[in-house]
């Protein structure tokens, strides 16, 4: 029968718990190199089994030990990856939406709160932007895969 590394190292679930909290307050890249040298330590440089006992993806601790290894440290800007907001990207497009909006919205009927409502629809609200550059506005979810056969039946680009 075949031992793993984590009963032949005797690692215990105390010892899996520290380790994660130790290595979970340290700030990238140092943390990388942190989980490699745990990874290298403990569980004889094998990133799957650290994947396994820690729940540490691979890609971070394959790095990390190649990084220590060579002695070289990999650069990324994590903050950079998002998406930028829709507010963020176009500015404007907020006080347009409410320049639309308000003249077709109404109170709650019963006056229990102060929101207004409206039934109109992004797409209604696109619509109705009537003079505004149509190229600054943003694509709204599957408008470019709406296709209608000429009888007005709906078909997606998949068919």
């Amino acid at each position: 029968m075949k031992i793993s590394t984590v009963e032949k190292k005797g690692i215990t679930p105390e010892v899996v718990e520290m380790v994660c909290s130790l290595v979970g307050g340290i700030p990238w890249p140092e943390r990388r190199q942190a989980m490699a040298d745990v990874t290298n330590r403990l569980l004889d440089g094998k990133p799957r089994v650290a994947e396994d006992v820690f729940g540490w993806g691979r890609a971070p601790v394959e790095m990390g030990i190649n990084e220590l290894r060579t002695g070289i440290v990999c650069l990324n800007d994590i903050s950079t990856r998002h998406k930028p907001r829709t507010e963020d990207k176009y500015p404007q497009m907020i006080e347009d939406i409410h320049e639309i909006m308000v003249p077709q919205s109404h109170a709650d009927p019963h006056l229990r709160t102060t929101l207004a409502y409206t039934n109109m629809t992004a797409a209604g609200a696109r619509r109705n932007s009537g003079n505004r550059d149509r190229q600054s506005l943003p694509v709204l979810d599957g408008q470019q895969q709406d296709q209608r056969f000429p009888d007005g039946r709906h078909r997606s680009l998949a068919e």
